[in-house]
């Protein structure tokens, strides 16, 4: 197994988690635009953010046991090449009902990704402090993810337009994708989860 350094492993992990949590709620700010560019009401427009919630529910307890056993590298590179993939859909997506497709799939893969990027950051370091300091670095992802990716979205539909601000989510989670295929060793599970 090839070495990389903890700090780029964890800045990696960190983007990913951004980019996931940046897709759940960074449409929070684009509901007004989903409504006018595909004429339903606003409430349903909130589907893009309970559907993905619901789902985030379900599979939260699932997914990561039925990946438990997986190479978590893999583990990464499908959720991110998921996640990538409908995101890039979600910009050109002709219709409602296939905009909620694409935000409902990958969904199920974010408490896979989330909880594999936590895990692996708690593995990471040599002492219990700098493995704690890592997983707290992994978590500002998530903290970002939260506060940033909705007032950017925002912004970017109202100041250029509704694909550029979808887009945006996909090019964080394609570099998450790109820098994870490049840097992060493989890493095989020992013991899968029961």
């Amino acid at each position: 197994m090839k070495q990389i350094d903890s700090r780029l492993l964890v800045f990696i992990l960190t983007i990913g988690v951004f980019g996931i949590l940046n897709t759940e709620m960074g449409v929070v700010g684009l509901i007004p635009y989903v409504a006018a560019r595909y004429g339903v009401s606003v409430p349903d427009a909130g589907l893009l953010v309970s559907g993905f919630a619901l789902v985030v529910a379900v599979a939260g307890p699932t997914m990561p046991l039925l990946f438990s056993c997986v190479n978590r590298k893999a583990v990464m590179l499908l959720a991110l090449g998921v996640f990538s993939a409908c995101n890039l859909f979600a910009t050109v997506a002709p219709s409602f009902e296939l905009l909620l497709a694409a935000r409902v799939i990958p969904a199920a893969f974010h408490p896979l990704y989330v909880s594999m990027a936590m895990a692996v950051a708690q593995q990471t370091g040599d002492t219990a402090a700098e493995r704690a300091r890592n997983s707290a670095r992994v978590f500002v992802g998530v903290s970002a993810g939260m506060v940033v990716g909705a007032p950017i979205a925002g912004m970017l539909a109202s100041s250029v337009a509704f694909p550029v601000a979808m887009a945006f989510f996909a090019i964080v989670t394609i570099v998450a994708l790109a820098l994870t295929v490049a840097f992060v060793p493989s890493m095989p599970v020992e013991h899968a989860l029961s």
